[in-house]
């Protein structure tokens, strides 16, 4: 089994000396939200969630993400909740970074640690509970399921990924590969959420463009993202959001692997009607 790293926030201020420039970007083709913003008065609170703050990192919204939601949740020893989720059309994903956790779905109870996994099919009973004596931090990815007459939704599943083998891309040695907890040919789901990683060296060698919307989140390394027209530095730590269409090509420069948990909406009809999915 490979250990592998994971980057999360841990909040705190920043001091008045510091420089009110950073590398915050927001454009109608992509957005970066550098590590640096994950500050204490960014948080938010949930209905329901006990001891527990998080950091919105994208949600549905005009001119901005469209298809999805993606939260980091940070709960303290002794926190969770009963009723996650609200939203009975809701489908999500957890992934931990830190600390860990116990995940009750569908009646079993699963310990989840660093590399954890879950899959929450919607109208699912799940609940989730910190007993340990430090926080957890993980992201929780939000959609909408969008179901279609005669296909099953998928069931729910729990995973690690560092029981995982990565999946390397044709023709890069594997120095560019894909971590896949779905089949990519299982069109009952509607979302992939995949963890990508690049050998130093490696390049997405063009500019992809393409239908399919983007959340990214650097877990580790750093690297250089062509968006659009822009050349970005991103680093653990860092979200981007990449519309549908954007262009976008990576270098990874090194000393050590790029990686990063990524978000897409995958295997339905486009919708024909702004606004309708």
């Amino acid at each position: 089994m490979t250990t592998r790293n994971y980057y999360a926030p841990t909040g705190g201020h920043p001091p008045q000396t510091q420089l009110l420039s950073d590398r915050a970007v927001f454009t109608e083709a992509y957005a970066v939200i550098p590590k640096g913003v994950f500050g204490d008065i960014v948080t938010s609170n949930l209905p329901f969630w006990d001891a527990t703050r998080l950091w919105v990192l994208a949600r549905p919204l005009s001119g901005f993400a469209e298809t999805f939601s993606q939260y980091i949740m940070e709960v303290s020893p002794g926190g969770g909740s009963e009723r996650p989720e609200l939203d009975p059309a809701a489908e999500g994903v957890l992934f931990v970074v830190e600390g860990e956790m116990t995940l009750t779905l569908a009646g079993e109870r699963y310990r989840m640690t660093p590399g954890g996994y879950a899959f929450i099919p919607p109208g699912s009973d799940w609940r989730v509970r910190n007993e340990a004596d430090s926080a957890v931090r993980f992201h929780w990815v939000r959609k909408a399921y969008e179901a279609v007459d005669g296909i099953e939704v998928p069931e729910a599943f729990v995973v690690n990924e560092n029981d995982l083998e990565p999946n390397p891309m044709p023709g890069t040695e594997g120095r560019w590969a894909t971590t896949r907890f779905v089949d990519p040919d299982d069109v009952r789901h509607d979302m992939h959420v995949n963890i990508v990683t690049f050998q130093p060296g490696a390049v997405i060698p063009f500019d992809e463009t393409h239908v399919m919307e983007h959340g990214l989140y650097v877990l580790e390394g750093k690297a250089v993202y062509h968006l659009n027209q822009d050349w970005v530095e991103v680093e653990a730590g860092d979200f981007m959001w990449l519309r549908a269409f954007c262009p976008q090509a990576c270098y990874a420069g090194g000393p050590g692997p790029f990686r990063y948990l990524l978000y897409k909406d995958v295997n339905r009809h486009a919708a024909l009607r702004l606004g309708a999915r």
